[in-house]
């Protein structure tokens, strides 16, 4: 009989002590305890099983839980006869920065204080031991929400020291989602105030901390050694490209292939591999995230369950705000074609805004890009192939390409059925309310620029009709040249609809007297070009392909 599937589960009791479906991890324990790293940090996308590995190692290391055998005897790590005596015999401080999302450093900084002041309501009963001197309770006391910038950043080091007085062992200190503040002090504008914070926190907690035998950190990403991590040279960093602990994140296609065997899926190992597999760490390739499986074997219905679990905000966003060359690079992507670009492990947060290759970086750690190859150029450097990691992440980033639209949805939808309809009249008021409304929605607002405008707007419009009308048309850009040379052809799916070639020109006013003189230039260009030879190479006569010309000037749009 199948076991039951529980949904949501990430404390390591909870998920084994019912029979739960679950599979077995156990022996990263092993291989975490025998790499002998001081401080490691694993970076692995959302709901990959980060928490549940730390519940474990917890459950499996800490004293509140000695003799528990019964959680671990039917798991292989049991077949050691090493770690069986290992089992209970450390103390061992657990906390996690999930739950850590403010707007603001104020209320950031106080819900950490708060976490570590929980903590130390757990071990309260040290108060009344003799492992304490007169001071150090007035200290432990003193711990709180608003405890001022000294004191919160030793408290953790001191818990440390308390712990081992009283257990007579070092303390092994587990902390899950390390980096979530830092993505929202990102998005809300308060990064150099919590890097600050942290840093402190985290150089006495993981360095300079006499009382810790091993810490374990786990994050999404790796943010970089110049910020929080700057005093941190003991650590040991593992990435989605390392070759570490591959297969104790996520399930393996064996794992996935016996779980659907045992709920009677096998017919469907196929269907699950093209919207689930894609994720490699280091050099295994065949991983795929445990939610979607998981709440697939539950109702047996393909959907983009891991995509949907996260707002996707900051990808969104940092796409939306990019370059022409971003936005591009997410017209071929969405394709199926490759990116080929330099990755940074360590994730810059200031750079994301400017520098390309960091967002790229940080999609490849989230897991929404996976390496394909990978080489080393002429000078040397390690050039990576990307693709969306499969057809689950392509159902996500379409969404936000959506998104980008929903709040001008009547002006965008009239245009798409104008265009559809070859009604030119419609299609210029529409337009031009959607690019009035949305012009700046595309800009960062950091460095806005009138002629930068146009450009990411249309860039941002192209990857919306590539969205909203795949089902219809292949759409594909030439980009032989710079924004004012280029096209867009939409090639019809069916023979029942026309094929579409878009021409958009800024209006140049030392050769263009107005508007229509742009237009006119557009669709010159069009012929000059022979921009509809490909077409009719496929058999697509000349009067099913349409020919438009897009003038800009400012926020103003004349289609011609």
């Amino acid at each position: 009989m199948a076991r039951t599937i529980g949904i949501g589960h990430q404390d390591f009791e909870q998920m084994t002590a019912n029979d739960n479906f679950y599979i077995d991890k156990t022996l990263f324990i092993k291989e975490w305890w025998e790499n002998n790293d001081a401080v490691t940090l694993i970076t692995r996308p959302r709901r990959f099983g980060k928490t549940l590995n730390l519940s474990m190692t917890e459950y499996f290391f800490s004293v509140s839980h000695a003799g528990r055998s019964d959680l671990f005897e039917k798991f292989a790590i049991w077949q050691e006869e090493k770690y069986r005596e290992l089992q209970g015999t450390y103390p061992v401080i657990f906390l996690s920065f999930a739950s850590v999302k403010e707007t603001s450093f104020a209320n950031t900084r106080e819900k950490i204080c708060q976490i570590i002041k929980n903590l130390y309501n757990r071990y309260d009963f040290l108060l009344e031991t003799d492992c304490l001197n007169a001071s150090e309770k007035d200290t432990y006391l003193k711990i709180s929400s608003d405890m001022n910038d000294s004191l919160a950043s030793g408290s953790l080091n001191a818990l440390s020291d308390f712990l081992m007085r009283y257990y007579g062992r070092k303390a092994i200190i587990l902390l899950d989602e390390y980096d979530t503040p830092m993505q929202e002090s990102y998005i809300h504008g308060y990064w150099d105030e919590l890097v600050s914070f942290v840093r402190n926190l985290f150089n006495s907690t993981f360095k300079t901390n006499p009382f810790l035998e091993k810490a374990l950190m786990t994050g999404i990403t790796r943010v970089s050694k110049e910020s929080i991590f700057s005093d941190l040279n003991n650590l040991s960093v593992i990435t989605t490209i390392s070759d570490l602990y591959t297969d104790s994140f996520g399930f393996t296609q064996q794992e996935v292939w016996d779980a659907l065997d045992e709920y009677d899926l096998a017919s469907r190992k196929e269907d699950v591999k093209n919207w689930y597999d894609g994720f490699s760490f280091g050099s295994r390739t065949d991983i795929y995230n445990p939610w979607s499986i998981i709440n697939y074997l539950k109702t047996a219905r393909f959907s983009p369950y891991w995509a949907n679990t996260s707002s996707n905000s900051l990808i969104g966003k940092l796409i939306r705000e990019g370059s022409a060359d971003i936005k591009i690079a997410m017209e071929d992507l969405l394709s199926g074609k490759p990116l080929c670009t330099q990755i940074d492990e360590q994730i810059i947060f200031s750079q994301l805004g400017r520098k390309e290759s960091a967002i790229w970086s940080l999609l490849l750690a989230s897991g929404y890009l996976r390496v394909k190859q990978w080489h080393i150029d002429k000078r040397g450097r390690a050039v990576y192939e990307l693709v969306l990691t499969n057809r689950e992440v392509s159902l996500m980033f379409e969404q936000i390409v959506e998104d980008w639209f929903l709040e001008f949805t009547p002006a965008y939808n009239n245009f798409i059925k104008a265009l559809l309809l070859d009604d030119k009249k419609a299609m210029n008021l529409y337009m031009n309310r959607v690019a009035l409304s949305t012009f700046s929605y595309f800009d960062t607002g950091r460095h806005p620029s009138e002629a930068s405008e146009p450009e990411r707007f249309y860039h941002g419009f192209v990857l919306g009709l590539m969205v909203d009308l795949a089902d219809r048309y292949s759409i594909t850009s030439n980009r032989e040249s710079g924004f004012g040379r280029y096209d867009v052809v939409l090639e019809p799916l069916k023979d029942t609809d026309d094929a579409i070639i878009l021409e958009f020109k800024v209006r140049d006013p030392e050769d263009e007297a107005a508007l229509v003189d742009t237009v006119r230039e557009a669709l010159k260009q069009i012929e000059h070009r022979k921009y509809s030879a490909a077409l009719k190479a496929k058999g697509i006569p000349q009067e099913r392909i349409r020919r438009y010309g897009f003038a800009f000037e400012g926020k103003n749009v004349l289609i011609g």
